[in-house]
């Protein structure tokens, strides 16, 4: 993608601003925790995710630009990911001890505006919609989205469950199967496998709120750009369709997939399990799938020696899945909203 960071952003007087490189690291891993302790109740950040961000393969669609302050100090670092065609996800984290954070805030939410436009413009369409996800309890930050004209559209809980050792996983639901993505001998995954895995999450995501199409190679490659991203924790599942067609002679339809990561290690030195993604198609909806997934995820969790499965759900999903997940074990560990505008080239 194109470096469209020259665009003018408007600071306090005396401050510059410059794309981030890994000399930066120290400092925007202090503005991440900081940004993070009082809602999360951790200061720990990922420093390879922050280190693929500024130069690894996440930095290859993202926008990104920090402010300096006139003593030479980094103050904010401003982020605009080319998400998929038409969504721009945008991040700000301002230094909040600093009298001009609300105008340092002001210039760069308009410059992400600027390069929401100029990735629409690359392309080739006229419009985007930019995506920000702010703490629920931020009401800093919310008032400066407020300010530059975005909108608070949703909420959505961040869920925890503990795994035990001596952990039992229940067997699956009769007529249901899941299994690991296929793999050749080299490790790399099978690709029907994957493409599979997308065609089933983006058509069970089709009635939820805010869903994008997002094409098979931007999907994977933004899975990859993740620091925990392993092959082998995609599953994919199928229910025997002979519910609905009973002259089916036992054959299988793909039914759901679930995608997770790697969560870095805990205080403890423990890592966790992410769910990234996990879908189930309309016409496999109650019968077990989506607990078959979440359980599978769970069992390999345990043989991992891990501690917990974390995700993210929509408060108002229209499956109902946050009240599965509490069923299952769940609970919110902190909350956090989407807030959009629209912009036009």
């Amino acid at each position: 993608m194109s470096d469209h960071s020259e665009t003018p952003v408007e600071l306090p007087a005396g401050w510059t601003a410059k794309v981030p490189d890994l000399d930066d690291l120290p400092a925007l891993l202090r503005l991440r925790a900081a940004d993070k302790t009082p809602f999360e109740g951790s200061g720990k950040v990922d420093a390879d995710a922050i280190t693929g961000q500024i130069a690894g393969p996440a930095s290859w669609t993202r926008q990104q630009l920090v402010a300096i302050d006139p003593d030479g100090d980094i103050r904010a670092w401003a982020i605009a990911h080319d998400r998929a065609a038409g969504r721009t996800l945008v991040y700000l984290y301002v230094d909040r001890t600093i009298a001009q954070a609300a105008e340092v805030a002001a210039g760069l939410y308009a410059w992400l505006e600027d390069q929401a436009r100029s990735m629409a413009e690359l392309r080739g369409i006229t419009e985007s919609h930019l995506d920000a996800s702010p703490f629920a309890d931020d009401t800093v930050q919310r008032e400066w989205l407020a300010a530059a004209e975005f909108t608070n559209k949703r909420t959505w809980l961040h869920m925890s469950r503990p795994v035990l050792p001596d952990e039992k996983v229940p067997p699956l639901r009769e007529g249901v199967t899941i299994r690991p993505v296929e793999t050749h001998e080299n490790g790399m995954p099978v690709a029907a496998d994957l493409q599979t895995v997308h065609q089933t999450l983006e058509e069970s995501f089709q009635d939820h709120f805010n869903s994008y199409r997002e094409s098979f190679p931007e999907f994977v490659q933004r899975l990859r750009e993740d620091p925990g991203h392993r092959w082998d924790h995609w599953w994919l599942a199928y229910v025997d369709d002979a519910e609905a067609d009973p002259e089916a002679n036992g054959s299988v339809l793909p039914a759901g997939s679930l995608v997770a990561s790697v969560l870095p290690a805990n205080a403890a030195g423990v890592e966790g399990t992410y769910v990234e993604y996990i879908g189930v198609n309309r016409n496999a909806r109650g019968r077990g799938v989506a607990k078959g997934l979440l359980y599978a995820v769970i069992g390999d969790a345990i043989e991992r020696g891990r501690d917990r499965v974390s995700l993210e759900v929509d408060a108002d999903s229209p499956t109902g899945a946050d009240g599965l997940y509490k069923s299952m074990g769940w609970v919110t560990d902190y909350v956090t909203e989407s807030w959009h505008k629209d912009v036009t080239v």
